[in-house]
């Protein structure tokens, strides 16, 4: 409301910055200015006003004088005695504006003249071009939209403190371009992943986010109580079986683009809360999903960055198909140099896990040895992407035995850059060696808390009604994002990334501020 305000409390007195700050939002409301005005209606983004000045020479107007108007945040501000320049940013781009006491009255002028770097305004004018071709406009009225009372990080040095910027992400948006344009890739990749998939004739579902039995993967779960049904929920860890109950009711080919939720852990590569992309096909196997995850990807990164040969962190990596396609075992020597015969002998290959300091569980048998002596010695070194196949029945709880080998299982692991992206195998759908594999699991489970130690008994009768044969796969989307935005890690491309809380006190004013 225009008139008097209630006097702004001062939260630091110590930061002068921010005092000034809001003296001079005081000022500026007993002149009657509505700080936080919501009449301005702009009627152009910059974006459509830019090219207007393809044709206009140095210091010239546009003919007509037409009017515009554009509303966006100050990011530089230069006053001079009856003249100013300032910087406007909108969501779609930059433009000068060019404030001079004749044009706007000499009132206006000084009202403006208390304005900061950080206050998103609206202005209408005319257009020209400065006599640097700068396209500017010419500000015949100026509206404040909302006035900042804290200062931006300084011009120079932006928002250097990592942490800051993951929990500021607000800042960080505002002034490091780079950041807006990952997470605008963010939104262009995920649309491009949708499109794909129903292009080929995929459906879009929306399954549990809270499950009576966690199910689909590995890991320690999140837990809640429904007060009503006085029962216990989980966050879901995956997806999964309910997207293969799906299956057995006859949607043949379904997908789901969400969150899943893991009580673990945070690093580059992990986030509590992260996206995961899960699709599944009747009448398919692995081989056939290899097919689709290779095209889907490269394509994207096509259509993303123009090109299928990038770098992440400086490391070359091309996506153009065809891609590698390798067994663990294959691997293992390959890559590993691991003896073949040491790798079929159980002793032996037992001997080697211990020698490299891997500590397995007293039941764990030889595939989940040679498992994690691929994630060791292995993984890493898989750069430009790999198919990674034929895994341990033992590590696979889900997916279909193999009909030549049923020690291993018609699956793959997609690594690119050292890391996994994806996830796919042919799926179980015997609900006999379903129930054994469970079982199984239940009785291993021992100290390990992570694997929930319940039987999914409506998964086991939804198998028994019958499910066709089908694969599926599971794409990390945050992990995926990180590869096409050549981000560092995870926090980078996940807008508000948990962190530690802060402590009292330790709240990061971004008072090195551009201006005053």
């Amino acid at each position: 409301m225009i008139g008097q305000r209630e006097p702004i409390q001062t939260m630091n007195k110590d930061n002068q910055v921010l005092t000034q700050r809001r003296e001079k939002a005081e000022a500026l409301a007993a002149l009657g200015v509505n700080l936080y005005s919501n009449a301005f209606k702009p009627a152009n983004s910059v974006q459509e006003l830019l090219p207007k000045g393809d044709s206009l020479q140095p210091e010239e107007a546009e003919p007509g004088s037409r009017q515009y108007s554009v509303a966006g945040r100050v990011m530089s501000l230069r006053k001079f005695g009856k003249a100013a320049f300032c910087h406007l940013t909108d969501t779609s781009g930059k433009i000068q504006i060019y404030l001079q006491r004749d044009t706007l009255g000499e009132a206006q002028y000084d009202v403006f003249k208390k304005w900061d770097i950080g206050d998103i305004v609206g202005v209408a004018g005319t257009l020209f071009k400065t006599k640097t071709c700068e396209l500017s406009l010419l500000a015949t009225s100026i509206t404040m939209i909302s006035k900042s009372l804290r200062p931006l990080p300084e011009k120079w040095h932006g928002l250097t403190d990592v942490e800051t910027r993951y929990r500021q992400r607000y800042v960080d948006l505002i002034v490091t371009p780079e950041s807006r344009e990952t997470f605008r890739k963010r939104v262009e990749i995920i649309r491009l992943v949708r499109e794909y998939l129903s292009d080929h004739g995929f459906m879009e579902v929306e399954t549990p986010m809270m499950q009576p039995v966690p199910g689909g993967a590995t890991a320690r779960p999140f837990r809640t109580h429904h007060k009503a049904l006085d029962m216990e929920l989980f966050l879901r860890i995956a997806p999964e079986l309910y997207l293969k109950r799906l299956l057995v009711g006859g949607f043949e080919r379904v997908f789901e683009i969400n969150r899943n939720f893991r009580n673990e852990g945070l690093s580059t590569r992990h986030n509590p809360e992260f996206t995961m992309l899960e699709f599944y096909q009747a009448y398919a196997t692995y081989d056939d999903l290899m097919d689709l995850t290779e095209d889907l990807i490269s394509s994207i990164c096509q259509k993303v960055n123009g090109t299928m040969q990038i770098s992440y962190q400086g490391t070359p990596v091309n996506l153009a198909p065809p891609w590698r396609r390798l067994t663990m075992e294959q691997a293992l020597v390959e890559i590993a140099g691991i003896d073949p015969e040491v790798l079929a002998d159980e002793a032996a290959v037992f001997a080697l896990a211990k020698e490299k300091g891997i500590k397995l569980e007293p039941r764990a048998g030889i595939g989940k040895a040679k498992t994690e002596l691929f994630e060791l010695l292995v993984e890493e070194q898989l750069i430009d992407p790999t198919f990674i196949t034929s895994y341990p029945t033992e590590v696979s709880p889900l997916a279909r035995r193999n009909e030549a080998d049923p020690t291993v299982t018609d699956r793959f692991e997609l690594f690119i850059t050292g890391r996994e992206i994806a996830n796919a195998f042919s799926e179980l759908n015997d609900p006999v060696d379903q129930r054994k594999r469970f079982e199984r699991q239940i009785a291993e489970r021992g100290a390990d808390e992570e694997v929930h130690p319940e039987m999914d008994e409506d998964y086991i009768r939804a198998l028994e009604y019958g499910m066709p044969s089908a694969a599926g796969e599971g794409i990390g989307i945050d992990r995926l994002v990180m590869l096409l935005t050549d981000a560092p890690s995870i926090r980078d491309v996940i807008l508000f990334p948990h962190l530690k809380p802060e402590s009292r006190g330790q709240s990061r004013d971004t008072e090195a501020g551009a201006g005053n």
